[in-house]
């Protein structure tokens, strides 16, 4: 069986290193623009849970916005403390204007 994907919205949607915070199956996600490439990790700091939809994004790392903890867009990798636990990615395409994430499992 193969992956489903679903429609997250209009890729107009997404802004170079802006976040777009969306639900996917009771998943909270973020979605980033960044250089060539959309990338979608877990909407949730791994340090303390923080929600990373109001997060910067540098250089396609996210920051956390209470404790500063960056992580790489493109592969949820901790970068800084006082993180050390990976962020959860999500596959997303973008197809015919549409951003589309791979349902989570």
């Amino acid at each position: 069986m193969g992956s489903e994907w679903l429609d997250i919205g209009d890729s107009e949607s997404l802004h170079e290193a802006t976040p777009l915070a969306v639900e996917v199956d009771g998943f909270p996600i973020v979605v980033v623009r960044c250089d060539s490439g959309i990338y979608a990790v877990e909407d949730r700091c791994s340090h303390d849970g923080e929600a990373l939809g109001e997060a910067e994004v540098e250089a396609c790392q996210i920051i956390c916005p209470r404790h500063g903890a960056h992580f790489c867009l493109r592969t949820g990798e901790a970068l800084t403390p006082p993180a050390y636990e990976p962020l959860r990615t999500y596959k997303v395409r973008e197809e015919n204007g549409r951003v589309l994430v791979e349902r989570p499992a």
